[in-house]
């Protein structure tokens, strides 16, 4: 457990809490009631809500218990592929999403939908399928996949609710598919994938 906690708390440092910060903010949102409009001043309100907290909660909790169930020989190379397919999800966020306001997602979304969009995703993808591919193996594939369809429900979620993405949904995609790649290597590992 100390070893879970450890971990997640020094990635959540590295990071500022950013993106955990857009997680709070999208439970928020999902929580609220009315109009995307109303929905995304949620968002931004700088208290937290009920939805936040708890949003934040269980992913957190989520987070550490896998780490600390994971065999020790496969640690670091679990939080370097959820690492590496939570930001990948950020990517695939901006390259099928929209802007559902001028904020933070902007740049990002304009970038994903220039003139060299597809170089971009190509180039991402690549990446990531390396670095899950090298320490996991044939899993990783399945990490990235789960990862994938983690980002893509998100997107989904948010187009339903807020009309589109913001910089809160892209936090908010980092620390969820972090925890569901962890999840599936935990599944895997359970399941008796010999890494």
């Amino acid at each position: 457990l100390v070893v879970g906690v450890l971990s997640c708390g020094v990635i959540l440092l590295l990071t500022r809490l950013h993106h955990m910060d857009g997680l709070l903010d999208f439970g928020d949102g999902l929580m609220c009631h009315g109009p995307p409009e109303r929905k995304i001043e949620a968002m931004h309100d700088k208290q937290t809500g009920t939805g936040g907290f708890m949003l934040g909660l269980m992913t957190v909790l989520t987070t550490v218990l896998c780490i600390s169930q994971l065999k020790a020989q496969i640690v670091l190379q679990s939080l370097t592929v959820s690492e590496a397919v939570a930001k990948l999800s950020m990517v695939v966020l901006a390259w099928f999403g929209r802007s559902a306001h001028e904020g933070l997602n902007t740049y990002f979304v304009k970038a994903m939908h220039g003139k060299h969009r597809k170089l971009r995703l190509a180039v991402a993808l690549t990446i990531s399928f390396a670095i899950t591919l090298l320490p996991l193996k044939t899993a990783g594939l399945t990490v990235l996949g789960i990862g994938l369809a983690t980002a893509l429900t998100i997107l989904w979620i948010s187009n339903s609710h807020f009309n589109g993405i913001t910089g809160d949904v892209m936090g908010a995609a980092n620390e969820l598919t972090r925890m569901t790649s962890l999840l599936s290597i935990l599944a895997l590992a359970y399941a008796g994938y010999n890494f």
